[in-house]
């Protein structure tokens, strides 16, 4: 991004620092401190199911998936995504964290780190996400709901069920530092379930984890504490948090801001990934651009697939694509906390990289644009003007049930 005139308005109408105390912006490509671990840079893999898992078991595809990334030049990449109980997978071949899943992961940290990057695991429990019919096994939600993907009804958790669901959290992690991961992604967003009990839309508990944000955020905030706890200081523990639900009733930015503000004040995590939408209801929310119902449709069997077709256009909903498209809804979080940020959402540019940096965000994080080009950051690294070859078509989301990959490259 050219200079901008001290005091002028940013491309972003932000005002720039003015002063002789204006602190300078990171450069993007500097190494950068997380926690306990410093990346070679502040580029991040983000997650995204890679589809090549199984068995729910590492595969030799899904360790070059992750290789090509650390060559490619991300500082670190994180891999999606690890279950921390068998019924929380979105679909049965997912990896869900166990003994079993050790000497996989452990093999994809060592391909990783032999290139110079840092790997994540992101964690969670899908909840109400959950394939029940996958799975074989009943989906949890805060209540009992329909789910329009399994098309079953989800069992409401008991206070049993948060319990054992958090404590798996910590054996989670406790399993990917025996594997020799840098660091854990908490998957507190998209209506999983730590998401699903802070969305007001989908808790409608009367007990004292319903009704109040405070009662809505316990199972978000145990479940980062019994990471923290768990792990210490011996990895990094991020977080990728809601800002908002994209669906009406549901969490929005005000509220997701204080549990925010509480993770901070907890002092669980390290920094805070901001995402946005709901994998159950309004998933184009978070991916913007192109919705692919066809190529969705002729994903799922004949009997489906006709249904996909003629509904599939309500639940992936178009939204126009630009880039940093949450960088607005992020900026709230930036003004409100201290922890380190990880901007997500159409990075695709050196000019955005620069920007985010500029405005407070420690580290960016890219999805689709290193599916299209694995080796984009090093090639913005060497021509800061490269752009992405990304056309935001999302024709890689349906991939997800044979191997994510771009259809283009």
């Amino acid at each position: 991004m050219p200079p901008t005139p001290t005091g002028q308005p940013t491309p972003t109408g932000q005002p720039t620092p003015t002063g002789p105390t204006a602190p300078a912006a990171p450069e993007v490509f500097e190494p950068a401190r997380l926690g306990p671990l410093t990346l070679r840079n502040r580029t991040i893999k983000a997650a995204t199911f890679e589809g090549m898992t199984r068995g729910a078991l590492v595969s030799d595809d899904l360790v070059e998936f992750h290789r090509r990334h650390a060559a490619g030049g991300v500082g670190m990449t994180t891999v999606a995504y690890c279950a921390v109980q068998p019924e929380g997978r979105t679909e049965r071949n997912q990896i869900w964290m166990r003994p079993e899943a050790v000497p996989g992961l452990r093999r994809l940290a060592d391909a990783v780190h032999a290139e110079g990057a840092a790997v994540s695991a992101q964690i969670g429990h899908a909840g109400p996400v959950a394939n029940g019919r996958s799975n074989r096994l009943p989906s949890l939600a805060p209540v009992a709901m329909f789910n329009p993907q399994s098309l079953r009804m989800t069992r409401r958790a008991t206070v049993a069920d948060i319990e054992r669901i958090t404590a798996a959290h910590a054996t989670a992690a406790r399993l990917a530092i025996e594997a020799g991961f840098d660091a854990v992604e908490i998957h507190l967003g998209h209506h999983y379930f730590a998401s699903s009990f802070l969305s007001p839309r989908l808790n409608r508990r009367r007990d004292g984890f319903g009704g109040s944000l405070a009662n809505r955020a316990k199972v978000a905030r145990a479940v980062a504490r019994a990471v923290r706890d768990e792990v210490g200081d011996r990895i990094a523990v991020l977080a990728k948090l809601n800002m908002d639900d994209g669906v009406p009733g549901g969490l929005w930015l005000d509220e997701s801001v204080q549990v925010a503000r509480w993770l901070e004040r907890d002092g669980s995590v390290d920094a805070l990934e901001l995402t946005a939408g709901s994998s159950l209801l309004n998933p184009m929310y978070l991916f913007r651009g192109d919705a692919p119902v066809r190529e969705f449709a002729a994903a799922f069997p004949p009997p489906q697939r006709l249904g996909v077709r003629l509904a599939g256009g309500r639940f992936l909903r178009a939204y126009p694509y630009r880039e940093a498209f949450l960088l607005e809804s992020a900026r709230q979080f930036r003004a409100a906390l201290d922890l380190p940020l990880v901007l997500l959402g159409g990075i695709t540019e050196r000019a955005t990289m620069d920007r985010a940096m500029a405005e407070g965000f420690a580290f960016v994080a890219m999805a689709r644009a290193l599916l299209r080009e694995p080796d984009l950051i090093d090639r913005i690294r060497a021509e800061p003007a490269t752009r992405s070859l990304c056309v935001h078509c999302n024709k890689c989301m349906p991939t997800i049930f044979r191997g994510t990959h771009c259809v283009l490259a």
